[in-house]
């Protein structure tokens, strides 16, 4: 565990649940980018798995609730995706 790792991950956790208000209140999910979001989603379950096998701690659920969110984006996107 360290601070930078726990920054970073605060810092990224900031800006889903903006993209996902966003996403709610207009309806529109024109800019965002499935694959670039399921990029993102590979990346949180690699650092979920070095943490489950190298260095366990309480930052995994950081990591956790990161993948989460942009899952939840990225079904909005989905959902979203006729209308925009």
């Amino acid at each position: 565990m360290s601070i930078f790792e726990i920054v970073m991950l605060l810092c990224f956790g900031v800006s889903w649940p903006i993209s996902i208000a966003k996403a709610l209140k207009t309806k529109k999910v024109s800019g965002k980018s499935p694959l670039f979001m399921g990029i993102v989603i590979a990346g949180y379950a690699s650092g979920v798995l070095h943490k489950i096998f190298y260095s366990f701690d309480w930052v995994i659920w950081l990591y956790g609730m990161n993948m989460v969110l942009v899952a939840v984006d990225m079904s909005l996107y989905f959902r979203y995706l006729k209308k925009s």
